[in-house]
């Protein structure tokens, strides 16, 4: 049995690009488990907290519960439920669930997999890293979930079923946007290499984001951080948006983060493609985290 490629494709709710990772979430969580204690078990009520923390800090920002996934991922052969009555789950209610005692764990065969080539955790967890999210958030994430991996490439599964990474992507948007952040304008150089600067995909590429100019903005690393968090985005016009989600007490925070908001773009520069509506629009009501901040106004 293939397990990469049974956990690269997880069946799962989509319609138009929208993120439902619930699936690839609960397992990153029992692989981290079993990581640590590999005939553990994950009793619904015992997990429920750390799975809607989860969700609520790498999901979308529609209401949902760990419930779901909890019942549904035994239908892809990767998971198996059991109450105090007995094998089966008792369904996606989050009532049921905690009455009847629901606990889960990775199916028996993927246990006796993982048994017999530990390395397989690391491989399985990348190919979900590589598919949901984007690549500024599996480091914190691995650490979310307690998985300890090893530094690797995308593996060769994720790269077949999306297609490989333009490699000409990064030096097309740093061009374009002239070598400096489009929210802050930071221009570090070390020598004449730029350092701190990234190409950021605006939808992601895990979701069909293209390696295209009009897909990518130039930003530092921490504002790049912060959009793939739904801290920052762009709205009309090409203008910051900061979610007021965000708090940030210290001088620092407000400079760098709350003032942004309503600023333009900076960039691309002239003839270069700005960001197409349709992937501000995807970045937005996937990723962008509650409303925007209202524009500061400048004291008269």
């Amino acid at each position: 049995m293939d397990w990469l490629e049974r956990v690269g494709k997880l069946r799962q709710w989509s319609r138009n690009g929208t993120r439902a990772p619930h699936k690839p979430l609960l397992l990153l969580y029992a692989l981290g488990r079993f990581q640590r204690d590999a005939d553990g078990e994950l009793r619904y009520s015992a997990v429920e907290e750390d799975l809607q923390r989860l969700l609520v800090e790498y999901g979308p920002s529609t209401k949902t519960t760990p419930a779901y996934p909890f019942h549904h991922l035994v239908s892809d052969g990767v998971w198996e439920v059991r109450t105090d009555r007995g094998s089966g789950s008792p369904g996606s209610g989050v009532r049921e669930l905690r009455s009847s005692g629901a606990v889960g764990r990775l199916a028996p065969e993927l246990r006796a997999a993982l048994r017999r080539e530990p390395e397989l955790i690391g491989r399985m967890a990348r190919v979900l890293l590589d598919l949901h999210f984007p690549p500024s958030l599996h480091g914190e994430l691995s650490d979310a979930v307690g998985l300890e991996l090893e530094p690797a490439e995308a593996g060769p599964f994720a790269a077949a079923l999306r297609g490989r990474r333009d490699p000409a992507m990064r030096e097309k948007v740093l061009t374009a946007y002239e070598y400096q952040c489009a929210f802050c304008g930071y221009d570090g150089m070390l020598g004449a290499v730029p350092v701190g600067l990234e190409a950021a995909h605006v939808r992601w590429w895990a979701f069909d984001g293209p390696d295209d100019l009009d897909n990518g903005l130039c930003l530092c690393a921490l504002h790049h951080k912060l959009f793939d968090k739904g801290v920052l985005g762009v709205g009309e016009r090409h203008r910051i948006l900061v979610s007021q989600r965000f708090v940030g007490r210290s001088a620092a925070a407000r400079e760098h983060v709350v003032a942004l908001a309503g600023r333009p773009l900076i960039g691309p520069q002239p003839g270069a493609d700005r960001v197409a509506e349709v992937h501000r629009s995807w970045h937005t009501s996937q990723v962008f985290r509650g409303s925007p901040r209202v524009a500061a106004t400048a004291s008269p």
